[in-house]
């Protein structure tokens, strides 16, 4: 009990936090899209899938209290697929890290597959 308190506090602390670099991340984003000149697309993708990683941490923790102190193993996927993604749109100078990246994807959604059918699924 104690140590359910104790995550549960961290939690919270953790969500104040993310939540409060969301806005900073969106003060930023907002600042380099109408105030530069030489906006990048490649900067503006990746600020837009870092604010989609913020959102989806605090959707996480936010379902995490919903669902009675348990974590959904289908954010943990979303969040990779996400961060994966973000990864190849950075990085994606060496066409064969793009292609393992790209596997890392696949393997992930079908994670996801599994993760949603009917024998996994306790919501």
């Amino acid at each position: 009990m104690f140590l359910q308190w104790v995550l549960n506090i961290a939690l919270a602390a953790l969500a104040i936090v993310l939540s409060i670099s969301l806005i900073k991340e969106t003060i930023q984003f907002f600042s380099y899209l109408f105030l530069t000149d030489s906006a990048s697309y490649y900067h503006l993708l990746e600020g837009i899938l870092v604010l989609f990683l913020y959102f989806e941490f605090i959707a996480l923790i936010v379902k995490y209290f919903k669902a009675h102190y348990h974590f959904p193993l289908r954010y943990f996927i979303y969040i990779g697929i996400t961060a994966i993604i973000r990864l190849i749109i950075v990085e994606h100078k060496q066409p064969m890290a793009t292609l393992l990246y790209t596997s890392a994807i696949f393997v992930l959604v079908c994670a996801l597959y599994v993760a949603n059918t009917r024998l996994l699924k306790r919501e």
